[in-house]
């Protein structure tokens, strides 16, 4: 029974090996060794019984200039057994006429390294239309008995564009504003686009784009995902590669500098068949325009640089409660609101005899979407009060920040009203408070006033010290006389 189930089993791995094998068939064809100067060379790699999920840039070639990449595959059913096949075809137009050197490369195809050994290459004078090198030919050719044709690709207009945009051109500083980056084609778009390496372009312009002295909330995009969205009355599709909001610290102007985005533009042949490649790659850069941000100064305040800036209000967690005197309860101060949660402060703390605070808990919860910063940030405090009698929080509490759509400065203030009850534990509370400095002492120095007689002998001292520097003066008086 044992034999028999590893004999199955290394049946199946054989079986495994082989098809994973067969699978990961890779050929790399090189062009002609010998071209004229008005024809091409080509790199083509094919992958047997898979697609070609992914592959890095074929090589360059001194002498030779890449003219574009395009894409085959092809079937067959023999004998009921199905094969096929994926090829990638890297275009080369020489410069000039020479012996030029392909060396040694390898190429990355769906995360796997293959390697070619290269070859030298003759290009010679442009030779007549008659005369097809071997790179030209097509393998379907001696099958369908035609012949060979160079395919031609052309180029279609495009109802496209980059941008790097902002929703508000003038600010308050403090107040936040939205960087969207994003590519845009129109529903009526007939040029095919593709997304060429977006993390590598998006970290090159995010160094040029992100300004200084600001705090930024990143919308983290992770995925491209295209969106329908109105413009001037026309539908567009677009793919947002980025969105943050930005919040300045200080007045002056953010210069938003025009930026390049490349995109994979395929050219589609004039004539496509069914067996050619159909389209060849070929990329176009966009350019967004710049864009300038004003900051302007909040109005004059004696706290103008500590408040925060944005629409907010106050969320608190209870309204009456009945306590008895020194009994401790919590109380929320939760601050909610549109705007930079971070920069958030503790409310002010209005002193007060009867009513004891400690340092607040905080919690804070920051929601981004829908082209905003919003969320909660909540203090959480531990109060006591020694004297009975009714309080209202709002003469204990309050927080103060600018509104940019008011334009004007406001306060929250609590609406809780504490009823406190029980004898007074004023007198309690103080005694066990820690006094210190020279209250500490007490108990261990001598309540004993100092010996008087150290202070007779002390002046005696000093008045004959006083005494002598006159006699000792007076004497050098006569000597000089």
């Amino acid at each position: 029974m044992f034999k028999t189930i590893l004999r199955t089993t290394f049946v199946y791995l054989t079986l495994l090996l082989v098809n994973f094998s067969h699978a990961q068939q890779v050929q790399i064809d090189l062009g002609a060794d010998q071209i004229g100067l008005n024809e091409t060379f080509t790199i083509k790699v094919t992958l047997s019984n898979d697609k070609i999920k992914s592959y890095d840039q074929l090589p360059e070639i001194p002498g030779f200039q890449k003219q574009g990449l395009s894409q085959s595959s092809s079937m067959n059913i023999i004998n009921g057994q199905m094969s096929s096949s994926n090829s990638i075809i890297q275009y080369y137009k020489p410069i000039r006429k020479g012996q030029f050197t392909l060396g040694d490369f390898s190429v990355l195809i769906n995360g796997q390294s293959f390697d070619s050994p290269g070859k030298r290459i003759t290009v010679t004078d442009p030779v007549s239309a008659q005369g097809f090198g071997g790179n030209q030919s097509d393998p379907f050719n001696d099958f369908f008995g035609r012949i060979a044709e160079e395919p031609e690709y052309i180029e279609l207009d495009d109802d496209a564009f980059f941008s790097v945009s902002v929703d508000k051109k003038e600010i308050f500083a403090g107040e936040g504003f939205n960087l969207y980056v994003a590519f845009y084609m129109s529903e009526q778009n007939q040029a095919p686009f593709q997304f060429y390496e977006a993390g590598r372009q998006l970290d090159a312009i995010l160094k040029k784009l992100k300004p200084n002295s600001v705090w930024e909330e990143n919308f983290n995009i992770t995925t491209i995902e295209p969106e329908v969205v109105t413009i001037n009355s026309k539908k567009w599709i677009r793919y947002k590669v980025y969105e943050a909001s930005f919040f300045p610290f200080s007045e002056g102007k953010i210069e938003i500098p025009r930026v390049p985005w490349e995109m994979i533009k395929y050219r589609v042949a004039k004539n496509p068949s069914f067996f050619g490649a159909n389209r060849l790659e070929d990329f176009k850069t966009f350019y967004s325009n710049p864009q300038t941000v004003t900051i302007k100064p909040l109005p004059p305040h004696p706290l103008k640089n500590e408040v925060s800036v944005g629409v907010f209000q106050l969320r608190e967690n209870i309204s009456n409660l009945e306590v008895e005197t020194g009994q401790g309860f919590e109380y929320n101060f939760g601050v909610n609101g549109v705007g930079n949660i971070n920069s958030v402060s503790p409310p002010k703390r209005i002193s007060g005899a009867n009513l004891n605070t400690f340092d607040p808990n905080i919690r804070q919860q920051i929601n981004r979407g829908y082209g905003r910063v919003s969320g909660i940030k909540e203090f959480n405090y531990y109060i006591t009060i020694n004297e009975a009698g009714n309080y209202e929080l709002d003469d204990h509490f309050q927080w103060i920040y600018f509104d940019p759509v008011r334009a004007v400065y406001d306060t929250l203030m609590p609406t809780a009203k504490i009823v406190v009850s029980g004898e007074s534990k004023v007198n309690q509370a103080l005694s066990g408070q820690r006094l210190g400095g020279i209250y500490d002492r007490i108990g261990i120095d001598s309540n004993q006033f100092l010996n008087e007689k150290y202070k007779y002998y002390f002046t005696i001292v000093i008045n004959l010290l006083l005494l002598g520097a006159v006699a000792l003066l007076a004497v050098l008086i006569i000597k000089k006389k």
